[in-house]
């Protein structure tokens, strides 16, 4: 049965265009095309101009938000319909970069109840599927843990799935492709993989079979079940 496309904002959050991490971004949304949905590739510079501000100071009479950039336009045409959203960033200082941390503090203006159409922006912030592309030169293990908690924590609070993160080590600029994990090709099958990638979030009352795959006799996996069941296999 044909599936109808999904649309996905893929916001590369570097300053550098061409950096390690764009080129996980635009490899994810290649293989989101491949899969036959529409990818939305959008520079974060290139719609923020402040940060966040003082609502009570700034908002306009109407609740509307006084900033003025691109990020309004882009949050409610091209964020809240889509399905899936894709942040890229290099890694500061062990965090994300401060244009990813400002698309994100920004949408307060427009959750906050003091905006007039705040409980519909909140119903379509809900139920996305949300990835994350890093790009580090350090390659210790927990290098990037801050960052995927975080955007972890945001897909919990907006009911949303994490599908997970593709990591590149580069420092130069370009040098993720000389990476030996190959993480741009992780990154395009990222993309392929997108919206039908395993991924859960179970809580204690999360109704689930026990299974992860399914049946076993289902799954190809029988003989290696059975060869389990015999005396000193381990």
């Amino acid at each position: 049965m044909h599936k109808s496309p999904k649309s996905v904002l893929v916001l590369s959050a570097s300053p550098r265009r061409s950096g390690n991490s764009a080129l996980l971004a635009r490899a994810i949304a290649e293989g989101l095309a491949e899969a036959g949905n529409r990818p939305d590739f959008i520079y974060a510079d290139d719609i923020l101009g402040s940060f966040l501000r003082d609502c009570r100071a700034c908002r306009k009479p109407d609740g509307c938000c006084a900033i003025s950039d691109g990020f309004r336009s882009v949050f409610l045409e091209k964020f809240l319909p889509a399905q899936g959203f894709v942040a890229a960033t290099p890694i500061y200082w062990y965090g994300m970069s401060s244009q990813l941390k400002a698309f994100f503090d920004r949408m307060f203006c427009y959750v906050a109840a003091s905006y007039p159409d705040s409980p519909s922006v909140v119903a379509s912030m809900m139920g996305k599927r949300i990835g994350l592309a890093l790009s580090s030169e350090e390659t210790f293990p927990t290098v990037s843990a801050g960052i995927v908690h975080q955007v972890q924590e945001y897909a919990r609070y907006t009911r949303s799935t994490f599908v997970g993160h593709v990591h590149g080590y580069g420092n130069s600029r370009g040098e993720v492709c000389r990476d030996p994990a190959a993480p741009v090709a992780r990154a395009r099958q990222f993309g392929r993989d997108f919206f039908t990638a395993h991924a859960t979030d179970y809580q204690i009352d999360t109704p689930r079979s026990g299974r992860v795959w399914g049946a076993l006799e289902d799954s190809g996996a029988g003989d290696l079940h059975e060869e389990f069941k015999k005396p000193g296999a381990d």
